[in-house]
């Protein structure tokens, strides 16, 4: 089967329909290019059977999906949270739950490892809603080292019964081996783009690859392991500011599109996301040669303005501890303001007023600097040396 457009949550789709249990990883496989059939993971996703999602194509690339055999978690907010299940009788084929009682926190490691998931971070089962008359699983005995937890020791029979509201769940805390990993959620109304916020999952990370500095390049995403180029879009173009917030970066300078040779590549279904979904539901594996490249000033950032050009200016003023420091009306000059617009790559300054932005609450105060106009960047200019202690309010 071809990868194009296939997206991470029709792999969860495949790995139910095959009875299987969670996704532990989805990689493509370069053979020589042959007809194949190829999914469209939209229209999938949607309900339609699947014989009316088949298209045929020729590609070179194919898709290599592993399913866990015996454990899943259902309801979770990503592949590594949610109701435990087990499968201990291969030959029924049937998912029985486990009660909260019956598991500790080797065996929580046992399936977090067998998942490809991170350590276990969270035994609580409520979090994933209740248990329509289930089939309850024995009690398993792990050391804590076991591959998969069919390989722990157990009690032999199966539970005839747990409390309400007692069956298992669990939140590992990413992908194994990038436990303090962050994943992304965008959330997202037809109308605006909120901040970003953070959860453990599959997603790993955006980073900016190849430009003069870590705030500028090819905007790269890392998902289950597998770093891959952005395509660009007309969502990656808009959601160009959220990427330099969350690489603590300042506002976004330029967003470009660079063409290169035709590779596997990460799309953002932006469709998807002004649904609600989070961001491993709204990932498609494709094959493209048109990638996002973006540019975020490294030092200074305009925030709360009308557009990339206008906001309250703060300054990262030492690099080491990543924190921004607002500057003090009294301390901006005309000389100073023509800097901060060149580094963004914007038009001369034309208002220096703080109180159109918003006022700060309780802020670090920048140093006052002295440009003479013709630097590039902010942090060129001399400054006082030491920050300020207060600024009038407003």
């Amino acid at each position: 089967m071809g990868y194009d457009f296939f997206s991470m949550k029709t792999a969860v789709l495949i790995c139910e329909h095959l009875n299987c249990g969670s996704v532990v990883s989805v990689q493509e496989t370069d053979v020589s290019d042959q007809s194949m059939w190829g999914i469209h993971s939209g229209c999938f996703q949607s309900g339609f059977d699947l014989s009316n999602c088949v298209v045929s194509r020729s590609s070179s690339y194919t898709l290599k999906l592993t399913c866990s055999d015996s454990v899943r978690l259902l309801n979770g907010s990503s592949r590594c949270s949610g109701r435990l299940q087990v499968k201990t009788n291969p030959s029924d084929q049937t998912w029985s739950s486990v009660c909260e009682a019956d598991l500790d926190l080797q065996d929580a490691q046992v399936v977090c490892r067998e998942l490809g998931c991170g350590a276990p971070s969270v035994l609580q089962g409520a979090l994933y809603g209740d248990v329509q008359t289930p089939r309850w699983s024995p009690e398993f005995q792990c050391g804590g080292h076991e591959s998969a937890l069919l390989d722990c020791r157990s009690s032999g029979s199966a539970r005839s019964s747990c409390s309400p509201g007692k069956a298992a769940g669990l939140t590992c805390s990413g992908r194994r081996g990038a436990a303090a990993s962050t994943a992304l959620l965008f959330t997202l109304t037809p109308s605006s783009l909120s901040s970003l916020s953070a959860l453990g999952s599959e997603v790993d990370e955006f980073r900016l690859v190849g430009g003069a500095s870590r705030c500028a390049g090819s905007l790269e995403l890392k998902v289950l392991g597998e770093q891959r180029p952005v395509k660009y879009n007309d969502f990656t173009r808009k959601a160009a500011p959220l990427i330099c917030e969350h690489l603590n970066c300042g506002s976004v300078v330029s967003v470009q599109t660079t063409i290169v040779s035709l590779q596997s590549m990460w799309g953002i279904n932006s469709g998807c996301f002004q649904s609600g979904s989070d961001l491993l539901n709204c990932v498609e594996s494709l094959v493209s040669s048109v990638t996002l490249n973006l540019t975020c000033s490294d030092s200074v950032r305009l925030l709360n303005g009308s557009s990339r050009c206008s906001g309250r200016l703060q300054v990262k003023t030492n690099p080491s501890d990543q924190t921004w420091s607002s500057v003090c009306e009294a301390d901006l000059d005309l000389q100073d303001a023509q800097v901060v617009c060149r580094e963004l790559d914007c038009g001369a300054p034309s208002v220096l007023q703080g109180a159109l932005y918003g006022d700060v609450q309780t802020p670090r105060w920048s140093p006052e600097f002295q440009c003479g106009g013709h630097e590039s960047a902010l942090l060129d200019c001399r400054s006082s040396g030491s920050a300020r202690s207060s600024c009038s309010p407003g």
